[in-house]
């Protein structure tokens, strides 16, 4: 607790753990709490390409502009859209826990297959895993396993700290690490991550994983219209993993959920004025683009990575993982559901999700037009480069996208 004060007596479930959580360490204006979790190892919902999460750390001191995990630290009943990067919940025991739940799943012959990632809403290799080691502590679990398939998501170029543990994983496990840069333009990177690694320290993680012999891509996640979506953009930084090692490139468009756009549009408002009503007018109906944008820029990460012969997922003795399969081509967020009683994480402690929750029903707005083939968005919006715009000539112009037919492809 801060300062000694006593949490409210009507908070429940992981709002009131937050509350009573110990502060482990404070610096600048960052405070580091401990709080208990029941597990570790959480179910997802169906349709994403892995089955299983891991978040070793509640909030990300990295401070991204476009965040869509913001909403997470409401389940805590923290509404201020700092408190998830100045707030940090170190897991307790979270490498015990983890052991135990891997040592029942296996007695039972019910491993945890399909696909296990780790960091996918907080960066497992924040500053905060520096001093606490949560994420650690989980990767020693997984070490004593064979047979699973797992990767790690990060910005972080802490992630080299761990190389020998990984190697000792990867050599039992189908094991790969995504290392996420938006851009090259540290300018850039600095302002869209104020408090993450520099671009060119992620690429010199990635060199120093591929050389380790672990598998290595790079995500320029979330591509963000106007801001790096550009073709020379996306090609120069493709060129650049695939010249440090990188062996599979792919990224997705971004996506605004509510608590997203209260950060985003204020910073685009600041740092690009001129595009803040396009920004505005295409998010303002639904938190995900549709239509010819997005896959006109499906298909140009495609050609890219087609031009440098980097794949689209790690392979494994030549065979894409298996959970890869059945994957969509739409970048899903992935906590679009809100758990019941507003409890955590989906899998978290929770027995199920809220279905009438304003993200579900968003979300299920969102697939539903999918499937019918319709666009979410108004046809009176301006729109980004290749989205059908009627009578207002103000659209970003750009030839028709060209769809490619038969190409495995999640960005």
């Amino acid at each position: 607790m801060l300062c000694g004060d006593s949490p409210p007596t009507d908070l429940v479930g992981i709002a009131k753990l937050a509350a009573e959580s110990e502060v482990l360490e404070a610096k600048r204006s960052v405070q580091y709490f401990e709080i208990g979790c029941r597990s570790v190892l959480n179910r997802t919902r169906s349709g994403l390409p892995f089955e299983w999460t891991i978040n070793p750390y509640r909030g990300c001191e990295f401070a991204c502009r476009y965040c869509y995990a913001r909403y997470t630290h409401e389940f805590m009943e923290l509404r201020d859209s700092a408190d998830f990067e100045d707030r940090i919940y170190a897991k307790s025991d979270a490498g015990e826990i983890l052991r135990e739940e891997l040592r029942r799943a296996f007695l039972r012959g019910k491993p945890p297959t399909g696909g296990i990632a780790i960091g996918t809403a907080t960066d497992p290799y924040q500053p905060a895993e520096r001093r606490f080691k949560r994420t650690r502590a989980i990767l020693e679990a997984f070490a004593e396993h064979s047979g699973l398939s797992l990767h790690i998501t990060t910005k972080s170029d802490l992630v080299n700290r761990d190389i020998p543990l990984l190697t000792q994983i990867a050599r039992r496990n189908h094991f790969s690490v995504n290392i996420t840069i938006t851009t090259l333009d540290a300018s850039l990177a600095r302002l869209l991550e104020p408090r993450a690694p520099r671009p060119d320290l992620r690429l010199k993680a990635v060199s120093a994983l591929a050389g380790a012999g672990i598998a290595v891509g790079v995500f320029p996640n979330p591509i963000m219209p106007l801001i790096t979506d550009q073709e020379r953009r996306l090609d120069r930084l493709a060129k650049a993993a695939r010249d440090h090692g990188a062996t599979y490139f792919g990224g997705g468009v971004l996506f605004l959920q509510p608590c997203s756009r209260r950060v985003f549009l204020p910073f685009v408002a600041e740092h690009f004025p001129h595009l803040l009503r396009r920004y505005q007018e295409r998010y303002e109906t639904s938190a995900y683009l549709q239509g010819p944008y997005r896959d006109m820029i499906r298909d140009r990460v495609a050609a890219i990575r087609d031009r440098y012969g980097l794949d689209a997922h790690p392979r494994f003795e030549g065979i894409i993982r298996p959970e890869m399969a059945h994957a969509p081509d739409l970048q899903q967020p992935l906590f679009d559901f809100a758990p019941v009683g507003g409890k955590g994480y989906p899998g978290e402690a929770v027995t199920g999700f809220e279905k009438n929750s304003p993200l579900a029903i968003s979300h299920q707005r969102c697939v539903s037009n999918q499937a019918a083939g319709r666009s979410l968005e108004p046809e009176r919006t301006r729109g980004f480069v290749g989205e059908a715009v009627r009578g207002t000539g103000r659209g970003w112009p750009v030839s028709a996208p060209k769809r490619t037919s038969g190409r495995l492809s999640v960005i």
